[in-house]
This record gives C-alpha cells, structure tokens and sequence, in this order.
C-alpha cells in the first residue's frame, strides 16, 4: 500500500479470465497505470508481477507512472483543463474521492463498478464510492504493532494509562494515511464532540507524533518505544514474535480499502477495464494480496495458507464511509492538529 516502503530486515496456473478475452484489447496497445511508489519499488512489489501476469495472456503493454503528487496532480491538471493521458489510478482512499469531489467540478474518473462481471464478488463492507468509480482491490487495517514483553493494550483507555505512558508512537494524520485512520478510529470511537478531549488525555500520557509510517516504525524498530500504529499485517514480515504482537483496540481494526478507477479521458478505455477486470481474479487477488501485505477485496481470493495464518482481521472492523466523511473531514483534521501543536 501506498503508506508505507518495508525496511530491509524487518524481520498456481491461472484461470480463465470471465467474460474477457484478449480479442477486447487492441493488438500492441500500451496502458498506463498510476500508483504510489511501493507499488513498483521495493521488495518483491506487486506492480512487476501484475505486469509480467498481464502481459502473459494479452498482446498489450502495461506501463507505470508514479507522480509525486498523487491523486493531486490529476487533480490539478482536470483543473487546468490540460491532458491526463493515463489510463488508470490504482490506490484511491475515500478520502482522496471526497477531495477530488470538493475540487473538481467535471468527472475525473468513470463509473465502472457495474461494469465490471467479477465486481459482485468484492465484500460489500469496503465499497467506498457511492458512485461506483474507485473499485476496491485490496483492503488494510490499521491495528497497533506492540512488545508483549513490556505493554498489552486491549483498550482506547489502556493507551491513557499510566502503564503505557510515554510509550505510543502514532503518525501525523496530515501526512500520513495510517495516521489519518487512526485519528478516524478515534473519532468513530468518542464522537466528534468526544475524540479531541481523547487526544489531550493521549498527549498528557506522552503520545509522540512523527511524520510519516516510516518515521514511526523505523523508531520503533529502534525500541524507542514500545507502540506503534501500524497494520495487522506486521507479522507477515515478522513472525509471531513478543515484539510485534498485533493490538486491536475495544477488538477494533480500522479497514482502510483501496481503489482503482479508470480516467475519464483514458486513452485505452476498454484495455484499462480488462485489467480491472483482470485485477478481481481469485489468483491475481491473492498475488497482489500478498505482495502488497494487505487483504484481498472479494470473497474467493487463493491466498497461501502462512500468509493466512499471519495476517490478522479485527473481530469487529470499523470505517467511516464517503457519506461520513463528506463536509467532515478535512475539519475534523484541522481541529486535531491545531490541538497537536498547542
């Protein structure tokens, strides 16, 4: 997923496409994809394989970009009226959908999800687009990461103890997606009126705020502390070892869905919905399952049996959805860094 690049030493035949084949796809034709940069950089990523994957089964070329800027720079050039000339965006949060609908006022992307013969497999739990153009293809959920050996938090209030004082290493929830979802979870825990008053009780108990996941596992991993916002995910990469024991607050995770969507004005329309299409399969679900360290989005993903084991869901996976945070947002994060930084 896009919020994080793994740090170095932390720790089947494929099956007919349905209702595709590669007649769909224009002979040589070259599709552009854009994502974040531990899409296609890093440890084994998952951008390599699906393009290897892809290529296999249909006479096409599939190329990547990553803009430095996100989803901003398409919004940007929407703004300018100027050319996108990608086809299609990979790693969309609801929250990045809400900014394109507060700024945007042409459509940036298409409504597919109706389109799409496999979309009905995908778990209604993680549709975040009422309109149906950011299709999920994998889901996270943030969790904390913490040493048995020192700490156990099983509640919100648990992080306000003294026991656990000076202890919490969270992210910026202005620069950082997991630091935004955690700030979302407590929201959804004490309620707009409730969760700043959470935060002050975290910061008189030595909360420490970094900028970035990397910033806060890094430290972490370093034993500055002995809690961090993190995925449920951890020990994929770290076994099941006191060190990184996965917490989910009140039996709370915080599902953070990923998109793809294809542009409006993309050059290869019909390719780029083949590889949506494509990307919904149960082999390649579990491929960029596991390579991207996150859960599949539909229901019939063939995932390998360790990586099952080791990925841990929430009993009760909490979100809010666009509707919740359409209007609510970017207040709800402003008030909390004001707060932060007094």
């Amino acid at each position: 997923m896009k919020r994080r690049t793994f740090i170095v030493g932390a720790g089947g035949a494929l099956t007919a496409l349905s209702g595709c084949t590669a007649g769909s796809i224009i002979e040589d034709s070259t599709i552009t994809l854009a994502t974040y940069d531990s899409f296609v950089d890093g440890e084994d990523p998952v951008g390599p394989w699906l393009k290897e994957e892809f290529e296999a089964e249909y006479d096409v070329t599939l190329e990547f970009e990553t803009p430095s800027g996100g989803i901003n720079q398409y919004i940007q050039r929407a703004q300018q009226d100027a050319e996108i000339n990608v086809d299609l965006f990979v790693g969309l949060n609801v929250d990045e959908l809400i900014r394109i609908d507060e700024q945007l006022d042409v459509p940036l992307f298409d409504a597919l999800d109706g389109e799409l013969e496999r979309s009905d497999r995908i778990r209604d739990e993680l549709r975040i687009d009422p309109e149906g153009r950011a299709v999920p293809y994998d889901t996270g959920y943030i969790s904390l990461v913490y040493d048995e050996r020192s700490v156990e938090p099983e509640t919100f209030d648990d992080l306000t103890d003294p026991a656990t004082e000076d202890q919490l290493l969270t992210q910026n929830a202005q620069q950082s997606d997991p630091g935004l979802a955690f700030l979302l979870w407590t929201i959804h825990e004490f309620g707009e009126s409730g969760y700043l008053d959470y935060w002050a009780d975290l910061q008189d108990n030595g909360v420490r705020v970094l900028g970035s996941w990397n910033d806060a596992y890094n430290a972490y991993l370093a034993e500055e502390r002995d809690i961090v916002v993190s995925y449920s995910t951890d020990q994929v990469f770290n076994g099941d070892v006191p060190r990184h024991q996965i917490g989910f607050l009140n039996d709370q995770g915080y599902a953070q869905p990923e998109g793809m969507a294809r542009f409006s004005d993309a050059p290869e329309p019909e390719a780029a919905r083949d590889l949506m299409e494509f990307m919904l399969r149960p082999d390649i679900q579990g491929g960029i399952a596991e390579r991207n360290v996150q859960f599949p989005a539909v229901d019939d993903a063939e995932l390998d049996e360790e990586f099952d084991s080791l990925a841990h869901v929430p009993p009760e996976p909490v979100t809010f959805g666009y509707d919740d945070l359409l209007g609510n947002l970017e207040g709800w994060v402003e008030d909390w860094a004001r707060q932060i930084r007094s």
